[in-house]
């Protein structure tokens, strides 16, 4: 069977590698040039970026719903937050490394700095949509990594509450940059 632009996503959730090579082919270009937007200073973690975004493709294309978006815009998100993902990564091995060894170089305290801010704004443009409180409780589960009984503790909501908070801001947050990837269009 020949993989095509109209068949490809029903070959990839009958898992056909054939399919996740035409996603390679055709949409490479775009994960590639978001991944190196977003981690241009760390280059060493590019290819490996690019690598689990075709992987998180492959093992999550049931999620994937033509209504809502284009393939492209879908796979630029994912490109997206997997780029932000490993910059987290980096800055934790970052601060781990300074604490075992207090010397570290002004290179690395320059580039940590950088990746900080670049983050930060990135985070503050993500939750610019939600109010404050929810902008609080995103904070609080998936920047401080706090569980969700702690949160629920310190705020004295309900684990469902906190809960179905978090699922109405991911649907305004997807919203907005689906919105705003349409407007950009990463098409080819």
């Amino acid at each position: 069977m020949k993989i095509n632009e109209d068949n490809f996503v029903e070959q990839l959730k009958f898992r056909n590698e054939k399919a996740l090579e035409y996603v390679i082919d055709n949409y490479g270009r775009i994960v590639k040039s978001i991944v190196k937007k977003h981690l241009f200073s760390l280059q060493d973690y590019q290819e490996e970026c690019i690598n689990d975004v075709f992987l998180a493709v492959w093992e999550n294309i049931e999620s994937y719903r033509p209504m809502r978006s284009s393939f492209v815009n879908w796979i630029a998100g994912i490109a997206r937050y997997k780029a932000i993902d490993y910059k987290r990564k980096y800055l934790k091995r970052i601060q781990t490394e300074n604490l075992e060894d207090v010397t570290a170089g002004e290179e690395d305290r320059e580039q940590m700095k950088m990746i900080e801010e670049d983050l930060s704004e990135e985070m503050e443009e993500m939750l610019s949509c939600l109010s404050p409180e929810d902008r609080e409780l995103f904070m609080k589960l998936y920047v401080e990594e706090m569980e969700p009984e702690e949160v629920s503790r310190q705020t004295g909501m309900k684990k469902d509450v906190i809960y179905n908070r978090v699922s109405r801001g991911r649907r305004k947050i997807r919203k907005l940059f689906s919105t705003q990837k349409g407007e950009k269009s990463y098409e080819q």
